[in-house]
């Protein structure tokens, strides 16, 4: 006996960073483009690569690796730009290379274990395996709720 709800299930746009791979709600997508050069803000935060200019609109732009608290590394032609929308808020997401759309049921999904507290508390909603590999779901509101109120 198979129960499925079909709002249960929910497709993910993966990607890389720093060898590790997270993954967004593909509703919350907008566009992927390739890297571009990201004009800075004074006082903005380390995470912030700065600003872009998205067909007319100015799009803040953050190192989701930075945000995370991965290691810093340089940019290159396979990095992306996730252009996602959170709260009526776009945001471009500076990532290593976008990866798959895979759909997953809520039964595929799993919490993450509690570690520690810190800058990236909370950004981690889920966790679920696909082909051998663990996948960080990302919480988008936790991840980009302060750099909306930062890039304000």
């Amino acid at each position: 006996m198979t129960e499925t709800v079909l709002s249960a299930n929910m497709e993910l746009l993966t990607f890389r960073l720093a060898e590790q791979e997270y993954a967004l709600d593909i509703m919350s997508v907008r566009e992927i483009r390739g890297w571009t050069h990201a004009t800075q803000l004074p006082h903005a935060p380390a995470y912030m690569k700065g600003v872009i200019n998205l067909r007319g609109t100015v799009l803040p732009v953050m190192d989701l690796g930075l945000r995370l608290g991965l290691p810093p590394r340089e940019e290159n032609e396979r990095n992306v730009i996730i252009v996602v929308k959170s709260e009526d808020v776009m945001t471009g997401l500076l990532v290593d290379a976008v990866s798959d759309i895979v759909a997953v049921t809520g039964e595929d999904l799993q919490p993450p274990p509690e570690l520690s507290s810190g800058a990236s508390e909370g950004v981690v909603s889920s966790l679920t395996l696909i082909d051998e590999r663990m996948i960080r779901v990302l919480n988008l509101a936790a991840t980009v709720g302060t750099i909306e109120r930062t890039a304000a």
